[in-house]
This record gives C-alpha cells, sequence and structure tokens, in this order.
C-alpha cells in the first residue's frame, strides 16, 4: 500500500495537501481542472516534486526523502520521454540500466516487452521514424522493463486520436493486470475514466481527495466535480 500523510506541496502561491492510501493493483484515475495540481502530485510522489511537509510510506517503510530511482513507481509523461539518437531498442534498455551495458538476460526481456507491445519489427528505428501510437507503444515497453509496483502516467496519450487512445488505454490496462501493479493516471477525459479506472482521486481548490469509486462518483458526482465536467 502507498500512504500519503498530510502531505502538501508548495510552489509559490500554489499549496496543495493530500491524506490517502492506494492499493497495489488498484488503477486510479487523477481529475482535475487545469492548473489544480494533478501532474504536481505525481512528481511528488515520484521524488520530482519536493514536499513541504507529510510523509509518504510504501509497504509501512517511509519513503519521503528516497530518490526518485529508489521509489517503487515509474512515471511515463506527456512527450514520452524517447532519446531521439537512440533506436527504439536502446530506449527501452534504458529502463534496465541507464549506461546501456546489458546482460543476455537483459536484452531477452527488452526482446520481450517489444513483443509484448508489437514493436518487434520496429526495434532498430529511431523514435522520430515511428508513428504517434509507437511512440506511446515504445515508452510502455520501457515501462514493462522497469517491473515497478506503481504506473504512473501523466496524460501521455492526450496527443493521439480517440480510437488510438483508447487502444493505448487497454494496452496498459492489460499490463498492469499482468504485472499486478497499481496504476495512478492524470486525464481530462472521463471517457478514460470510465474505460480504465477502479477509483478516482478529484483534484481541486487546493487538495487532492481520498479515492472513491469511480462509476459511483462519475454518475452522481459532487458540485465542484460536476462544474468541472460541464
Amino acid at each position: 500500500m502507498l500512504r500519503l500523510e498530510g502531505l502538501e506541496i508548495r510552489q509559490g502561491t500554489f499549496r496543495m495537501g493530500a491524506d490517502m492510501a492506494l492499493e497495489q493493483g488498484r488503477k486510479y484515475a487523477v481529475i482535475g481542472p487545469s492548473g489544480a495540481g494533478k501532474s504536481t502530485l505525481l512528481g511528488a510522489l515520484c521524488g520530482f516534486v519536493p514536499l513541504a511537509q507529510g510523509r509518504l510510506f510504501w509497504q509501512g517503510d517511509e519513503i519521503t526523502d528516497a530518490d526518485p530511482g529508489a521509489r517503487p513507481m515509474t512515471m511515463l509523461f506527456q512527450d514520452n520521454n524517447l532519446f531521439p539518437h537512440l533506436s527504439v531498442t536502446q530506449n527501452i534498455g534504458l529502463g534496465i540500466r541507464p549506461d546501456l551495458r546489458l546482460s543476455a538476460q537483459d536484452k531477452t526481456r527488452v526482446a520481450q516487452a517489444l513483443a509484448r507491445v508489437g514493436l518487434s519489427d520496429q526495434a532498430g528505428k529511431k523514435p522520430g521514424a515511428l508513428s504517434g501510437g509507437q511512440q506511446s507503444r515504445a515508452a510502455l515497453a520501457r515501462v514493462l522493463v522497469q517491473a515497478q509496483p506503481w504506473v504512473l502516467l501523466d496524460e501521455p496519450f492526450a496527443a493521439l486520436g480517440p480510437a488510438l487512445r483508447n487502444e493505448m488505454l487497454d494496452l496498459v490496462q492489460d499490463l498492469v493486470t499482468e504485472t499486478g501493479a497499481g496504476l495512478v493516471m492524470v486525464t481530462h477525459a472521463p471517457e478514460d475514466v470510465r474505460r480504465i479506472a477502479d477509483e478516482v482521486v478529484f483534484v481541486g481548490s487546493g487538495r487532492a481527495e481520498a479515492p472513491k469509486p469511480a462509476a459511483e462518483l462519475m454518475d452522481n458526482p459532487p458540485p465542484e466535480l460536476r462544474a468541472y465536467l460541464g
């Protein structure tokens, strides 16, 4: 379990608090108005955004001050964070070893991840030679080889068309189900919430609210969420 106790994030005049527990194996959608702090919350979980106060625990062990690389999670950003001068295989290999000194076993893991996301025939290409959907698949393959208990997505499929975005969401859902990972996904699209989320974390008015069942919340939203959804 990932537990947030009395978290407070401060950036200039921005303030956001959070108290909640997230269960591994569950899928959480993070929604709320632009500028409310959805991406900031993910950054704080990963260790990229410092906490003003509060503590973060994983399986009972405190990880508040742990370096990003020492935390039990991997994050997929909006731009997929692929290096244009490296091949697809090399980009995925970075998820195992940043120096790309891969063992035979590591290379097998990369090949298996490529096959799982349907990119075996694109392994030697550079990201610029791939379509948007293929780039997203490559980024997901790197997440897959890292095999962390938590996968955090910061709207990585926002630029894709509806059909391709749904395809990627289905793939994400399959991957986290297969690995048993927990998923925390920032999205602006209510249809994404209904498609993939078990629970919803609403961020607004300076607070990330504790998760609530997705179907129940989307069918009967409180006033602030209703105003956001329109």
